[in-house]
């Protein structure tokens, strides 16, 4: 193994092999922009080049490795390389991308994602798998400042990575990072595993549970790059700030096709009013989907009189009983109403088909397009043509035809419009936009994706999941949530049933209870609300013995969080100041009287002013949680949520109050 200085100078050998890279790689988008193909092969060419150049580009500002695994001698009498195989004395220099120095020569570093990597993080004492010695790095921006060795084939167990410690307790500002330094064994695991296997990952604050679901982003477009191409990956976050926080993860692990929204986002429609808290909670139950089907297909008739054609001297004819009986067999067959419909056209057309080319017709593409015109009026009285938003309106207009024997009289009247609109006059709210979507669904097939990774997910309504449950091409999804974080009307409580919703009731589901980020400190304090919020999670424990929490009674909420930041501001790192919504606003004018500069939930700098119902998914060096107490009185969930704001901290945390705290909160 190289000493420091040797190491160094492989650091820069393997630089000056990426800027060859580079180099090559805009020189062929060059080329590939005068490549001989079609006009497609030529576009998606190029639009590889230059997406590859852009990429390896970038990669300049990370350190070019990490870490590194040297194998022991598989032929040794003492046995010591044991399950080195094909590696035997092989070192393998691992990093967030591949970098090679010369076509046909072994890799200088070998990308993150490769199989043999999965060594590194899965090796141990116990388990070595022939590594003899696993080396970490610690890096001071592009300076290699340390390393430290881990010899594992002695057997002897390890106390734990004080570089891991070090990287993992960092401070930090901005948006969230990679973690594939200190991917532990457990997290390596979920991240590799397979395409054709979704995975429900239920995980504790600060266990990495978000980044798993990142890091398994880009293993699965490098694993199964050739199956996610066409219809790519979908990250689905609970709001734009957390979207904003997770930005920078992807394209620092190579990958930027990767769609990431929101489920609001998702469903594209403009929302221009809101319902009741009591509106919302039916038209997210999952009931509706059965009133919405019933409404659509209650729109198919039987026919009342035969199909006539007439073809310049020759009348074509379908009988009645012929009808009915297509229309009955494609209600049967059809997946959606609208292919169910052309299915109806083309029977009938093939039926007057028949009868012409008996007589000697031409039945050319212009002849079937002409009967296919001629049968549409007759078809429209059976299977009229639908849409979404027509359907919707007729159901919100009247909800009784189709919800009767479904839904409650309460119920049918708390979704009712006051009075009955058309389509292009209504005002549609969030709940309906998922009710559109879910019509849009039974009328034709919903655009799909090759992996879906959706993140708090106890959050998400039944109707909701079905949505996204219909853009899993494969059925195919990462499930990342903490039932002990649901904060919605409707949040799961336990993950069987909200699987069976996102269409997965046989996903495997895995528990992260150790927190990497939130210290023990903070974690303690926040597990105080588990008995409360009544949902069966095991308790979080900690990897960290560092942080700080300070509890303070305080006369001016305002003034206190002037001071509290002011002496926040004299340590390294981010400051989240959380509180109730409705105090954000007193809070941030406070700041800035102070001349202290504050920035929103997904804006860049060191002072963000957050308000509570906005902070799940983000994290904060020091976070001063105002007014417990106003955080549980301000909804329904309110203990929930307050456990959402205490777990924001990754190294301090200071709780200010003027009233009472929860009792929950004091044991």
């Amino acid at each position: 193994m190289r000493d420091l200085t040797s190491e160094r100078e492989y650091a820069e050998r393997c630089r000056e092999a990426l800027r060859r890279m580079v180099a090559g790689a805009r020189e062929n988008v060059a080329v590939g922009e005068h490549t001989w193909g079609d006009r497609y092969t030529a576009e998606r060419l190029g639009f590889y080049l230059k997406t590859l150049a852009r990429d390896m580009g970038e990669e300049g500002h990370n350190p070019p490795f990490f870490g590194v695994i040297a194998y022991g001698d598989a032929d040794s009498d003492a046995g010591a390389g044991a399950g080195a195989g094909e590696h035997s004395r092989q070192t393998y220099y691992l990093g967030r991308r591949h970098i090679s120095d010369a076509i046909g020569r072994p890799p200088m570093v070998i990308d993150w994602r490769a199989p043999v990597s999965a060594a590194f993080y899965q090796a141990s004492a116990i388990e070595p798998r022939g590594i003899e010695t696993r080396r970490r790095f610690g890096w001071s921006g592009q300076l290699l400042t340390s390393f430290e060795d881990e010899h594992l084939l002695t057997g002897s167990p390890s106390g734990g990575s004080d570089l891991v410690r070090r990287e993992i307790e960092r401070a930090r500002v901005g948006p969230m990072r990679d973690i594939v330094a200190t991917i532990q064994p457990e997290q390596d695991t979920l991240v590799r595993t397979d395409l054709d296997v979704s995975v429900c990952v239920q995980g504790a604050p600060g266990t990495g549970k978000t980044a798993v679901g990142l890091h398994r982003a880009a293993y699965l477009l490098y694993a199964y790059r050739s199956r996610l191409t066409r219809n790519g990956v979908l990250v689905l976050g609970p709001n734009r700030a957390f979207l904003h926080y997770i930005s920078a993860v992807l394209p620092t692990l190579g990958e930027v096709d990767v769609e990431q929204t929101t489920i609001e986002q998702l469903l594209d429609r403009e929302v221009r009013a809101t319902d009741s808290s009591e509106a919302a909670e039916v038209k997210h139950d999952v009931r509706m989907a059965e009133v919405l089907r019933k409404a659509v297909y209650a729109r198919i008739g039987r026919p009342e009189r035969a199909v006539v054609v007439s073809d310049e001297s020759y009348k074509w004819r379908v009988n009645q009983h012929e009808f009915a009986e297509m229309v009955v067999e494609a209600e049967a067959d059809a997946t959606t109403y609208l292919t169910g419909r052309e299915r109806v056209i083309a029977r009938i057309v093939a039926a007057l088909q028949r009868q012409a080319e008996a007589r000697g017709q031409n039945c050319n593409g212009v002849w079937l397009r002409r009967m296919a015109r001629a049968v549409m009026a007759d078809v429209e009285a059976v299977w009229p043509n639908l849409k979404a938003d027509e359907v919707l309106a007729d159901v919100l207009s009247d909800p009784g035809p189709a919800a009767d024997g479904i839904l409650s009289a309460a119920e049918r009247q708390a979704i009712s419009w006051s009075r009955p609109r058309k389509a292009k006059s209504a005002r549609w709210t969030a709940a309906d936009a998922v009710l559109l979507d879910e019509a849009s669904a039974l009328l034709e097939r919903s655009p799909a994706y090759g992996h879906v990774i959706v993140d708090e997910a106890q959050d998400l309504s039944p109707m909701q999941c079905r949505a996204i449950a219909r853009r899993s091409e494969h059925n195919s999804i990462t499930v990342l949530g903490d039932l002990a974080q649901g904060t919605t009307a409707w949040a799961a409580t336990d993950w069987p049933a909200q699987l069976a919703h996102l269409g997965q009731p046989s996903a495997e589901i895995v528990a992260l209870s150790t927190g990497f980020r939130v210290p023990a400190v903070v974690v303690e304090l926040a597990n105080r609300l588990l008995t409360a919020l009544g949902v069966g999670v095991p308790a979080t424990t900690s990897f960290r013995s560092d942080g700080e929490l300070t509890i303070r009674q305080v006369d001016d909420l305002p003034a206190g969080c002037v001071e509290n930041v002011q002496r926040a501001l004299s340590a390294e790192g981010s400051i989240g100041v959380i509180a109730a919504d409705h105090q954000v606003a007193a809070l941030a004018d406070g700041l800035k009287a102070a001349g202290i500069e504050v920035v929103p939930a997904d804006g860049d700098g060191r002072v963000a002013v957050v308000p509570a119902s906005l902070a799940k998914g983000l994290e904060y060096d020091h976070v001063i949680a105002v007014e417990p107490a106003d955080i549980v009185a301000s909804e329904p969930r309110g203990l929930n949520r307050l456990y959402v704001v205490l777990t924001r901290a990754v190294s301090r945390l200071d709780v200010l109050h003027t009233r009472p705290l929860p009792t929950e909160l004091l044991g």
